[in-house]
């Protein structure tokens, strides 16, 4: 049975969108197998053609048809659940061109949209947004990502606000993006697969490999990145395999022989 592989991006192949040691070889390695894979990213400040050409900046040939968004999974969600809909978009970086069909309007919005945090999460902006709540104003989010990590550390991400918009808005916010199911599900059918036959990739033990694992996949966490030891020995469950890095993968993928949950 073929295995196809979930890549995340940020911590995995790249950090601050400079190569992770033997990534573009790891990438190569796993084309010259022919698995079918993709990449799945919580990232929002930047659209899938702007993901593709860092990536192939930093070695990796990458198109934009194989990444799969926070943002593109928020549009197609947007436009089949709030059909022409005003919405207003809260996020740091300009993705509008992975959001087709989403009507963005910031005076009178009928559903709240929370993409990546920045400086754009401001006081008077979440207080906004806790009002809107208040009136029963959707809020849906890209993603619900705690943190990622940078040259200069680790920076908090969505999902660190998440749970005290929900407490003083008095609603709950629907996730879109990782951890919640729908992403993983759609990019394993972008690359025709079922989750059962899937790697994922992550260096997020809860939100990339622990989620994943809970909808069917393989999970392998990797040392790089936002890693931390702390973190998966507090973890909710244990990944099914941990290697040092990406560059691990291809030596992991043949001895799993094809077959995902094998023996480590």
């Amino acid at each position: 049975m073929t295995v196809g592989v979930l890549f995340d991006i940020d911590g995995v192949l790249v950090t601050s969108w400079q190569a992770i040691p033997g990534a573009a070889a790891a990438l190569d390695a796993v084309r010259r197998r022919a698995h079918p894979l993709a990449f799945l990213t919580n990232t929002t400040s930047r659209t899938r053609s702007e993901i593709a050409a860092s990536l192939c900046a930093a070695g990796m040939d990458v198109t934009p048809d194989e990444i799969v968004t926070a943002a593109g999974l928020t549009a197609e969600y947007l436009r089949s659940t709030y059909p022409d809909a005003r919405c207003l978009l809260v996020n740091h970086g300009d993705v509008t061109e992975d959001l087709p069909g989403v009507r963005l309007d910031d005076v009178n919005p009928d559903v709240v949209v929370l993409g990546g945090a920045g400086p754009e999460f401001d006081h008077d902006t979440l207080s906004r947004v806790v009002g809107l709540m208040q009136q029963g104003v959707p809020v849906v989010a890209m993603q619900g990502g705690l943190s990622w990590a940078t040259e200069d550390g680790v920076k908090i991400d969505t999902g660190a606000y998440l749970p005290g918009l929900e407490a003083a808005g008095g609603g709950r916010v629907t996730v879109i993006g990782k951890p919640a199911p729908t992403g993983f599900i759609m990019a394993a059918a972008l690359v025709g697969i079922d989750p059962e036959h899937a790697v994922m990739i992550g260096d997020d033990v809860a939100n990339d490999v622990l989620a994943a694992q809970y909808v069917g996949f393989t999970g392998v966490l990797v040392r790089t990145g936002k890693f931390r030891q702390a973190a998966v020995e507090s973890a909710s469950g244990t990944p099914d395999h941990v290697v040092d890095s990406v560059a691990d993968l291809p030596a992991l993928l043949d001895a799993l022989g094809g077959e995902p949950g094998a023996a480590d």
